[in-house]
C-alpha cells in the first residue's frame, strides 16, 4: 500500500519514511492538501494531512472519487475538516489525539520569556554591535499571577512551569484539573482571570464556544502590563481586536505562535512576496509582539509520537480496528 503524506516539512521527512518502513510505501509531498492539490492523491486509497491542510466539502468529494477512503492526520486539532462531509462520503478520519504536552507547553514559556525580557529585540540589536539596555526592560514572574486558559494536558504542563517560578496560579476550564488544583490554582471566571493576570497564556481547543475567546470585550479586562501568549489555535483570539489593544498601549506584550488566518501563510517561504494580510502586516510591526509560525509541537520527541500515533492510525484502519483517534465514523460506534 503507498501512502501519500502532504504538508511534510524536511526534517519530518526521514522520520516518516523510517517509521512507515517495512510496513507501507510512503510519499511525502510538501505542499498542502487543498482543492489544488487534492487530485494529486487519485488512486491512493489513504491519505495523511497537516495541521495546515484544507479539508472542506470540496477537498474530500474531491479525494472520494480519486479513491481515497481514509485520512489520517497527523495533528491534534481536527477543526480543519468537515467531518460531516466526511461521514456523508464514507471516508475514515483519524487524528493524533496525544503528543508531548511539554513541547507546547515549553514554547509557550519560550514565547512568554522571550516577549517579557525583549529577546528578539535584543538580539537583533547586538547583531548590529548596539549594546544598550535601553527599552529592553522586563518583569519578575516570581510572586506574580500566571492565568491559564484551558487546563488540561498542555494546560497543566504549562502550569507546573508557572509553580516552578513561585507564581499565582488562576485557571479557567469546562472542568477542573485536579493536579492544577495540588499545584494551587484557583479557578475563577474568564473576566477576573483576564483582570487578575500578569500572564495570559490559551490552551483550550478551537470549538464554536471558544472562537475569538479574546475579543474585544475581553481584552478591555486585561491588565494594561500583561503578557498575552496563544501558542494554541489562532481563532481564539480576534486578531483585529488585538491589533487596536496594541495600538492603545494595552499590553506588556504578545507572543503569538499560532494566528487565525495562518492557511496559506504559515510553514512557507512568503519572504520574496507581498503578503496581503493587512492584519498579520500590522501586528507584526508591534515592538512588543512576538510571532512565530505554528511551531510549538515542532520537538523530535513530539514530532515522533506523532509519527508513531499516524502509523497506527493506519495499520487500525487496514485491520477494521477503532481507537480512541478515530473521528469517523465516530469512535464509539
Amino acid at each position: 500500500m503507498e501512502i501519500l503524506a502532504f504538508g511534510v516539512q524536511a526534517d519530518e521527512k526521514p522520520l516518516i519514511e523510517q517509521a512507515f518502513a517495512g510496513r507501507h510505501d510512503v510519499h511525502c509531498l510538501d505542499v498542502f492538501l487543498t482543492e489544488d492539490t487534492a487530485p494529486i492523491a487519485a488512486d491512493h486509497e489513504i491519505v495523511s494531512s497537516s495541521v495546515n491542510a484544507d479539508l472542506n466539502a470540496e477537498v474530500l468529494r474531491i479525494l472520494a472519487a480519486g479513491g481515497t477512503r481514509m485520512i489520517a492526520q497527523r495533528s491534534t486539532g481536527f477543526n480543519n475538516i468537515d467531518l460531516d462531509v466526511a461521514r456523508e462520503l464514507g471516508l475514515t478520519v483519524a487524528r493524533v489525539s496525544y503528543y508531548s504536552p511539554y513541547s507546547v507547553a515549553e514554547f509557550a514559556w519560550t514565547l512568554a520569556m522571550a516577549v517579557n525580557r525583549r529577546i528578539v529585540r535584543a538580539a537583533n540589536r547586538t547583531r548590529d554591535f548596539d549594546f544598550r539596555l535601553d527599552g529592553l526592560m522586563g518583569r519578575d514572574f516570581r510572586g506574580r499571577t500566571a492565568g491559564v486558559l484551558g487546563t488540561g494536558k498542555i494546560g497543566e504542563a504549562f502550569t507546573r512551569i508557572a509553580h516552578g517560578f513561585g507564581m499565582e496560579l488562576l485557571g479557567w476550564d469546562v472542568a477542573e484539573n485536579p493536579a492544577c488544583r495540588e499545584l494551587g490554582m484557583t479557578y475563577v471566571d474568564r473576566d477576573t482571570l483576564l483582570a487578575q493576570s500578569d500572564l495570559i497564556s490559551l490552551h483550550v481547543p478551537l470549538l464554536p464556544s471558544t472562537h475569538h475567546l479574546i475579543d474585544a470585550a475581553a481584552l478591555a479586562h486585561v491588565k494594561h502590563d500583561a503578557v498575552l501568549v496563544n501558542s494554541s489555535r489562532g481563532g481564539l483570539i480576534d486578531t483585529d481586536a488585538l491589533v487596536g489593544a496594541l495600538r492603545t498601549g494595552r499590553l506588556a506584550g504578545v507572543g503569538l505562535d499560532v494566528y487565525e488566518a495562518e492557511a496559506g501563510l504559515f510553514f512557507l517561504d512568503k519572504s520574496l512576496e507581498v503578503v496581503e494580510d493587512d492584519t498579520l502586516a500590522r501586528l507584526v510591526t508591534f515592538p512588543n509582539v512576538v510571532v512565530t509560525s505554528h511551531q510549538a509541537y515542532y520537538t523530535r520527541d513530539a514530532v515522533a509520537q506523532i509519527i508513531d500515533a499516524t502509523v497506527r492510525n493506519v495499520d487500525d484502519y487496514l485491520a477494521g480496528r477503532r481507537s480512541e483517534n478515530v473521528l469517523v465514523p465516530d469512535a464509539q460506534a
